[in-house]
């Protein structure tokens, strides 16, 4: 398992969850990765901003998705993804821990943000988790799905069957 920067004491107070790479940990065999991702409120950005660069955090630069692009005091690529979908609050509500003890992205709202990243990397990391995920797991992703993404429900059905075809 990699170490990360521990964000809890810095980011008290604001609500943030790990996303990407680091988090989909929780759901299959741990994959590398660069960076690490969080995803914050978009109206939280000047704040967590201000919090990452009192502590020593350095902007690097815009994502090609909206957010920003940190370097720790020890070099290590923070990605702050700001966040204004219709499932985020929920997202927050329903955070989970990973083994390091860091809030984390519940799989349902995981395999959305995937699945609308639409690169092949996250397909991969959709389709693995899916085939890790138990029956009551993927019952509740369905139960997102039909809320926030119901036009993606057959997609998610055939990733479904995808990852368990995989894991066999």
């Amino acid at each position: 398992m990699n170490i990360w920067p521990d964000l809890r004491p810095i980011l008290k107070g604001v609500n943030w969850l790990v996303v990407g790479g680091v988090a989909t940990r929780n759901y299959m065999p741990e994959r590398m990765t660069r960076d690490l991702d969080i995803l914050i409120r978009e109206k939280d950005e000047k704040a967590v901003i201000a919090k990452l660069e009192s502590a020593g955090y350095k902007q690097e630069s815009q994502l090609s998705i909206p957010g920003i692009l940190m370097l720790s005091p020890e070099g290590v690529e923070v990605d702050v993804l700001l966040g204004s979908e219709p499932w985020l609050e929920d997202a927050l509500k329903n955070a989970v821990s990973d083994p390091a003890g860091y809030p984390t992205i519940a799989l349902p709202y995981l395999i959305l943000l995937k699945m609308n990243a639409q690169r092949a990397q996250d397909w991969a990391d959709v389709s693995r988790m899916l085939g890790w995920a138990s029956d009551e797991d993927l019952n509740k992703v369905r139960a997102v799905f039909e809320t926030y993404a119901p036009a993606d429900v057959e997609d998610l059905e055939s990733l479904i069957f995808i990852g368990k075809k995989e894991r066999e």
